[in-house]
């Protein structure tokens, strides 16, 4: 008998211990885990944060106080990750890894950049390990947004603006990176090279865009025209005589392309000559 009794209890410990190995039940969470990565020039952007939403409840100056560090998200504080240097509203960011806090205000917000960048929420939230702080004017929003949304618009080769968005509150944050110091070097190298295939189209048009030497873009733009003739390649060419001054030789140009643009169907750089030929004019 005591020997049964040592067996089933041995039997039912066995049979609790395999249960509690395998039962599990995964509930959705309150505020949703993200992650939103964008590239801005040559520099990558990773934002890990949670999405609370408003759920019916009054946030900023309520669940959300005024002039409170917050986490600027739920759950753990929000991290933020730059490849790169980048400026968030002309204050110099080192590339790394960093916590995204914020201190809203109904005219003012700061945003800190703090070094620490895994804690939970900002109960730990320690002033000696800002990185940061600047300041952000908020704008209001006609519609609510409900979940906590961190979103990148306006994005350009050198900058994008970093939206912080909930209830009615929009928080913009300009984002800027130095892609011509970095690319620049990349690009002479490669065109002085002995490389057969060199990228004389995208040369061209970065040069034309970005303010650099504008006969090496004339040059580059001619030897892609030599590989082939595309409509959008001799409207470069039209662009970039025009910058130059060479104003009949910037209407042939763009009189080519037009031709070239008409027979492809191409409704868009056909409108595009048509303005670049009556603005030579």
């Amino acid at each position: 008998m005591k020997a049964k009794a040592i067996l089933s209890a041995f039997a039912l410990c066995v049979a609790a211990t395999a249960f509690a190995q395998t039962a599990k039940v995964d509930f959705p969470a309150p505020s949703p885990a993200c992650t939103i990565k964008q590239r801005v020039g040559l520099t990558d952007i990773e934002i890990i944060y949670s999405r609370p939403g408003v759920k019916d409840r009054a946030i900023f100056g309520s669940l959300i106080p005024y002039g409170q560090v917050w986490r600027t998200g739920a759950n753990n504080a929000t991290k933020i990750i730059f490849s790169t240097d980048v400026k968030l509203n002309g204050t110099e960011i080192p590339a790394g890894t960093y916590a995204l806090f914020t201190i809203p205000g109904e005219t003012e917000w700061t945003i800190i950049i703090s070094k620490a960048a895994a804690q939970w929420g900002a109960y730990q939230y320690n002033e000696k390990d800002d990185l940061v702080r600047f300041k952000a004017t908020p704008t209001m929003l006609s519609r609510p947004i409900d979940a906590l949304t961190i979103e990148f618009n306006l994005i350009r080769d050198e900058s994008a603006v970093l939206n912080l968005v909930w209830e009615k509150t929009v928080v913009p944050i300009k984002l800027e990176v130095n892609l011509t110091d970095k690319l620049v070097p990349q690009i002479e190298a490669m065109m002085a090279s002995d490389e057969k295939k060199k990228p004389y189209f995208q040369a061209a048009m970065f040069y034309y865009d970005h303010g650099q030497d504008l006969q090496k873009a004339s040059k580059w733009i001619d030897a892609a025209i030599a590989e082939r003739e595309w409509h959008n390649v001799v409207y470069l060419k039209a662009e970039i005589l025009a910058k130059l001054g060479d104003k009949a030789g910037a209407l042939m140009a763009a009189k080519r392309s037009l031709e070239m643009a008409t027979k492809a169907k191409d409704a868009g750089y056909v409108k595009m000559n048509e303005d670049l030929i009556a603005s030579l004019k």
